[in-house]
């Protein structure tokens, strides 16, 4: 047996762990996998919570570097169980900064490309980043760090 409780329909129940026809929190979830690159661990905890916390995605892949994000990407082309349906890409990183991920991510698979759609989660207000990244074909939101929800809400592909 287990509980559990939906949140965003304030319903409560009881379900057989044999037996999980009743609809469960999981079910509710805009997206099952994301990818948050970003090198500062803070802000991963920060931003992983409040993923995870509104029902955003069901897992959330933390990498701690642009070339982590590439190889984890390269790694698991194809296999649609671990491979992320959006990514939140930081600008600021050390050795690979956002803008050489996105040099990078064009070369990858169409595969990727086609179903990864990247949001850059930034503290930059620089305008020159912002139009910078806003403008890259397979950037399709730019959002200020740190991640809030409204900003989720707003997220709908």
């Amino acid at each position: 047996m287990c509980r559990w409780f939906d949140s965003t329909h304030h319903h409560q129940g009881i379900c057989n762990s044999k037996n999980h026809n009743m609809k469960t929190a999981d079910d509710s979830f805009k997206f099952e996998r994301v990818l948050l690159i970003d090198d500062n661990d803070i802000d991963n905890f920060i931003n992983e919570r409040m993923i995870t916390t509104n029902l955003f995605s069901r897992q959330v892949i933390i990498k701690n570097s642009a070339e982590a994000a590439l190889k984890f990407l390269m790694e698991n082309d194809g296999n649609e169980a671990v491979m992320p349906q959006l990514i939140f890409l930081d600008l600021n990183m050390p050795v690979m900064d956002g803008f050489g991920f996105l040099a990078e991510f064009e070369k990858l698979s169409d595969a990727i490309k086609n179903n990864a759609k990247v949001i850059v989660l930034s503290s930059s207000i620089s305008p020159e980043d912002i139009n910078r990244a806003s403008t890259n074909p397979f950037v399709v939101k730019y959002v200020n760090k740190p991640l809030n929800e409204k900003y989720l809400e707003a997220i709908n592909f």
